[in-house]
């Protein structure tokens, strides 16, 4: 078992990686555009570390977060 991809991350820890605000990640979350968090009780939510730096990837990829790539004409 890799140690490093099974890394849990709080949200501030994601907030900063992603630099993204807590909001803003809560709001991806909820519209699908940013993964979902694993619930470990009611009040703590994590995300693994290897789910939010292929997130990453995949947006430097594309060359942006999913809600700005344009719209096909």
């Amino acid at each position: 078992m890799n140690t490093k991809s099974n890394r849990l991350l709080r949200l501030p820890e994601v907030a900063t990686m992603t630099s993204l605000g807590k909001s803003t990640i809560n709001l991806w979350v909820a519209q699908g555009k940013f993964p979902a968090p694993t619930a470990l009780s009611s009040t703590i939510k994590v995300w693994r570390l290897e789910d939010i730096e292929a997130w990453i990837d995949k947006v430097c990829v594309s060359g942006g977060a999913p809600h700005l790539q344009a719209e096909p004409r």
